[in-house]
C-alpha cells in the first residue's frame, strides 16, 4: 500500500512537470515577425572551438569570410584545443588567427573557451561582443547583423536558431533534426513569447564583451552552455532566442556515436542539476519569479527523464510477473479518453512543430516512425549517466561530414 502511493505520488509529481510543459508550449504557436533592425555598430570577436577538425572547420571558415557584416567588424579566432592534425595550419592558411592551446589535464569546450577569453582580453583591440561556434557549424550570412540587433535593443545573452547541416545521413540525424524543431518551437520560441529565459544550445551564441568580463566565463562542466544559462538566470540576466539567426549543427550519424554525445550531455545535466535546482527554486520563491522556477523546472529535466524510465519500468516488470498486480498505476483512475487524450496531444507535438517549421521533406516526416526508438533510447542514457555524473571526462565527436552553406539552404 505504501509503496503504490509513493509511486502514484511520483507519478503525479511528473504529470505535474508534463502539463506546465505542454501549457507553455501552446504559446510557441505563435510567431512575432516583427524586429527592429540597425545599422551594423557593434564589433565582434568570432571563436570557433575546434579539436582536431581539420575536415570541416575550413568550410565554417570559408562561411564565415561571406557574413553580409562589414569585415572590419569581426575578427575569426579558431580555438586549436589540444590539436595533433592540421587544424591550426588550415585556419592560418585561410587568413584568420589559429590560436593554439595545449593541456591535456584541462580538456573540453569549457576549459577552452575560459582560456581563449583570457588570450582575448589582453589583446590590443577588443570587441562589442564574443560570438562562439563549433568548427562543425555553418551559419547564415545574416548571423551577426541579427546580433547586432538584438545587442543595439540592449540584450547580452543571445542564443541563435540551431538547426542540422546533414538531417538526411540516417534515421539518427533526421530524429535529431525532429527534435530541435519541436525544441526550437515549442521550448524556445514559447519562452520568448512569454518574455522568459532561453536555454543556450552551445553554439550559435552571442555575448556582450563587458558582461563576460564582469562574469567569467566559469562554465566548465560537460555542457558548459547550461551552466553559464543557470549563472545568468541566477543574475536576473535573461538570454534570448533570435529566431531569424540560424546555426547548422552537425549530428552524429550512428547510434553509437549519438549515444555516446547524448551521454556526456546527462552526465553534464545531472551536475548542473545538483548545483543549481535548489539555490534556483528558493531564489524563484523568494523573489516570486516564475522564470527563476522555469530554470529550476529546467535543470532536473534529466530526473524527470530518470524518474519515468524507473517507473515505467517497475510498471513492466509488475505486468510481466505471473501475479497479480501488486502496483497500481495513476493510469488506473483515469478515464480512457483522458489517456487517449495525452497520448494524441503527445504524439501530435512533433509533426505540428515541423509543420509550423515548413518542413516538406517527406522522407523527414517519414522518420517519425523511428522517432520513437531515438527517444526511449534517452531512458538507459540517463540511468547510466546518473551511475556515471562524476566522470567528467571530456569525449570528442568526430566530425567529417564536409558540407557547405549554399547546399544546406538549398535543401
Amino acid at each position: 500500500m505504501i509503496f503504490t502511493v509513493v509511486f502514484i505520488f511520483f507519478q503525479v509529481v511528473l504529470a505535474c512537470i508534463a502539463v506546465y510543459q505542454f501549457s507553455l508550449s501552446l504559446f510557441g504557436f505563435m510567431k512575432n515577425k516583427s524586429r527592429k533592425r540597425h545599422a551594423p555598430s557593434k564589433s565582434f570577436a568570432v571563436l570557433v572551438a575546434a579539436h582536431n577538425e581539420e575536415k570541416v572547420v575550413g568550410a565554417l571558415i570559408e562561411n564565415l569570410k561571406k557574413l553580409d557584416y562589414p569585415k572590419e567588424m569581426f575578427d575569426v579566432f579558431v580555438i586549436c584545443d589540444n590539436c595533433t592534425d592540421g587544424t591550426a595550419d588550415i585556419a592560418r592558411s585561410m587568413g584568420v588567427h589559429a590560436c593554439e592551446r595545449t593541456n591535456y589535464h584541462l580538456r573540453g569546450k569549457g576549459y577552452a573557451i575560459e582560456w581563449m577569453l583570457k588570450e582575448l582580453w589582453a589583446m590590443p583591440r577588443q570587441y562589442d561582443a564574443v560570438v562562439m561556434f563549433d568548427a562543425d557549424n555553418l551559419v547564415n550570412r545574416d548571423f551577426l547583423q541579427l546580433m547586432n540587433d538584438d545587442l543595439c535593443e540592449g540584450h547580452q545573452v543571445i542564443q541563435g536558431y540551431l538547426d542540422t547541416k546533414n538531417p538526411d545521413d540516417s534515421w539518427i540525424t533526421a530524429a535529431y533534426a525532429i527534435t530541435y524543431w519541436y525544441c526550437n518551437r515549442l521550448w524556445q520560441l514559447s519562452r520568448t513569447n512569454l518574455k522568459m529565459s532561453n536555454f543556450l544550445g552551445g553554439t550559435g551564441m552571442c555575448f556582450e564583451t563587458n558582461l563576460l568580463k564582469e562574469m567569467g566565463w566559469g562554465a566548465t562542466s560537460l555542457v558548459e552552455d547550461l551552466e553559464f544559462s543557470m549563472r545568468c538566470v541566477k543574475r536576473n540576466i535573461y538570454p534570448i532566442l533570435n529566431y531569424d539567426a540560424k546555426v547548422y549543427d552537425e549530428k552524429p550519424v550512428s547510434f553509437r556515436a549519438s549515444a555516446r554525445q547524448r551521454l556526456r550531455w546527462m552526465q553534464g545535466h545531472f551536475n548542473v542539476a545538483r548545483n543549481y535546482f535548489f539555490p534556483l527554486l528558493w531564489a524563484s520563491i523568494k523573489e516570486r519569479n516564475l522564470v527563476k522556477f522555469d530554470a529550476a523546472i529546467y535543470t532536473i529535466s534529466v530526473y524527470n527523464t530518470l524518474l519515468g524510465f524507473l517507473l515505467t519500468a517497475i510498471m513492466w516488470i509488475d505486468m510481466a510477473l505471473p501475479t497479480t498486480n501488486v502496483i497500481h498505476s495513476l493510469y488506473g483512475y483515469l478515464p480512457w479518453w483522458l489517456i487517449g487524450v495525452v497520448i494524441a496531444a503527445t504524439v501530435l507535438q512533433f509533426p505540428a512543430a515541423m509543420m509550423m517549421e515548413k518542413v516538406r521533406n517527406g522522407k523527414m516526416y517519414a522518420h517519425l516512425l523511428t522517432l520513437p526508438f531515438f527517444l526511449i533510447s534517452w531512458w538507459p542514457i540517463t540511468f547510466y549517466a546518473f551511475f556515471t555524473q562524476n566522470n567528467k571526462t571530456w569525449s570528442h565527436t568526430q566530425h567529417t561530414r564536409v558540407v557547405r552553406i549554399e547546399e544546406v539552404q538549398s535543401k
